[in-house]
């Protein structure tokens, strides 16, 4: 993991992997909450019962939190895994009745909440980029390398002339 990341990672993670555990303990009346409004979002989870449905995501929240927390994922996985959860969290706030205000991108006293929630899909988008460029940086660098070495064991296979 670069250096770079920690701090979004450790954050992300931190506050993702409490909100997950913090479900497991869901009664019903927060289970239906949560079920009822993910469903008005995404209508084909209203098939899910609201308890399946609210371990479901304390299990996701879960494994995403030690995603970003664990050191040795790659940060293209990490950001990924963090740009899909916060675009998903971004639906909800899209798609659920008011939370924008009439006719805006501007989010209600009720909405705040989850559209603050673009911060996830940003850092998620940076931890991604970041991952692909460094990639592609040492990628650029072994070819190199690679091509150097080989100049140079060309140069050496040739006779002396001298």
């Amino acid at each position: 993991m670069h250096l770079t990341h920690v701090p979004l990672r450790l954050a992300t993670g931190a506050f993702i992997l409490n909100s997950g555990i913090t479900k497991l303990g869901a009664d019903d009346e927060t289970a239906e909450g949560l079920h009822g409004m993910a469903s008005t979002a995404y209508p084909a989870l209203g098939k899910v019962r609201p308890k399946d449905f609210t371990r479901a995501l304390a299990g996701g929240e879960i494994a995403l939190g030690a995603v970003l927390l664990a050191p040795t994922v790659s940060p293209v996985v990490a950001g990924a895994a963090l740009t899909g959860f916060g675009a998903g969290l971004l639906g909800l706030y899209v798609n659920v009745p008011g939370l924008r205000q009439e006719g805006s991108i501007r989010p209600t006293q009720q909405g705040t909440a989850i559209a603050k929630d673009v911060w996830l899909a940003a850092a998620g988008v940076t931890i991604t980029a970041q991952g692909l460029i460094a990639g592609a940086r040492r990628a650029g660098r072994k070819a190199r390398k690679k091509v150097a070495h080989a100049g140079e064991s060309a140069v050496d296979a040739l006779p002396f002339t001298g």
